[in-house]
């Protein structure tokens, strides 16, 4: 397993998203999460409306039975999405990471992500809440989900903590922040900046930038791999690629995001534990240059 500096930690580069974990029953949760730690990760991805709470829950549940491995694991979880929007108040970001710590059965989580931008944010209450939550021992760091370089700068007017991760959509497929790189002030859409330059940003500023759906075409439309009605090209070129180095085509998906040079953290989002294992070997693998643009053109990119 390749590991990526956030925030001083070595954490794995493929993180488990928990999202999906309300489905499982306690055997599946068992299979699920020691499967994932014997493949070398030790990043757990989780937020507050995960099944409502729910998946919280039962990887806390796991943690009450198995207590010897909370040293061992990074533990990460997101708030502000509710009552019918987003809420960054103070009451509810403290509110929400105490629920959470219950749920999970921890004193801590290693990471705190604000889930999306809310328009009506204070970053004053904002930055009330995160020393309040750090004084207590509560979160040891912080950082946000969706958001662009504005967005950021706006927070940190207030926030003394540094902003260590970024969690965005990224694919091959979903690949905005790359593809608007390429086509500096060209008159065609792949041009359009549409997250203020985000990738770039992440990287001067240190900032983790976590792939979220890194399987997923569309906004959960499903996923490419596989998927040779849509994506023929791309699925031939992972293919062809498995074959060389011995790995499933969703490692060489992983593969092709761990190969750019931000140091980015992919969070799968499976609960099957064969496919988790899959995912993770994609850290080991280090496609070359023309096998990186050979994936991205095959997923439909151009070049200027």
């Amino acid at each position: 397993m390749k590991y990526v500096d956030i925030a001083g930690i070595k954490a794995s580069a493929v993180a488990l998203g928990c999202m999906r974990m309300e489905a499982l029953d306690k055997k599946g949760v068992n299979a699920v999460l020691s499967g994932a730690m014997r493949a070398g990760i030790n990043f757990f991805d989780h937020a507050d409306i995960y099944g409502r709470g729910s998946s919280e829950e039962k990887f806390g549940g796991f943690l009450k039975e198995n207590p010897s491995v909370r040293k061992d694991i990074f533990i990460q979880t997101k708030c502000g999405i509710a009552n019918g929007g987003y809420d960054f108040s103070k009451n509810h970001v403290l509110e929400a990471v105490n629920g959470s710590l219950k749920r999970l059965n921890t004193d801590y989580v290693d990471f705190l992500l604000l889930h999306r931008p809310d328009t009506l944010m204070e970053p004053d209450e904002v930055a009330a809440a995160f020393d309040e939550l750090e004084r207590a021992g509560k979160v040891r760091n912080f950082g946000v989900s969706n958001f662009n370089p504005w967005q950021i700068k706006l927070l940190k007017t207030c926030v003394k903590q540094p902003i260590a991760a970024n969690q965005l959509q990224l694919s091959v497929t979903e690949a905005g922040m790359i593809t608007s790189g390429f086509n500096v002030n060209m008159k065609n859409d792949a041009s359009a900046v549409r997250d203020g330059g985000v990738l770039e940003y992440c990287r001067i500023e240190g900032i983790t930038i976590q792939a979220w759906s890194p399987l997923q075409y569309g906004f959960f439309g499903g996923t490419y791999v596989g998927n040779r009605e849509k994506f023929p090209a791309l699925n031939a070129k992972f293919d062809e690629l498995s074959v060389k180095y011995g790995v499933s085509p969703s490692a060489i998906a992983f593969a092709w995001l761990l190969r750019h040079p931000a140091k980015i953290q992919v969070v799968a989002g499976s609960m099957n534990p064969v496919h988790i294992a899959e995912a993770a070997a994609g850290a080991d693998v280090t496609l070359t240059r023309s096998e990186w643009y050979g994936i991205y053109f095959a997923a439909g990119h151009t070049l200027p």
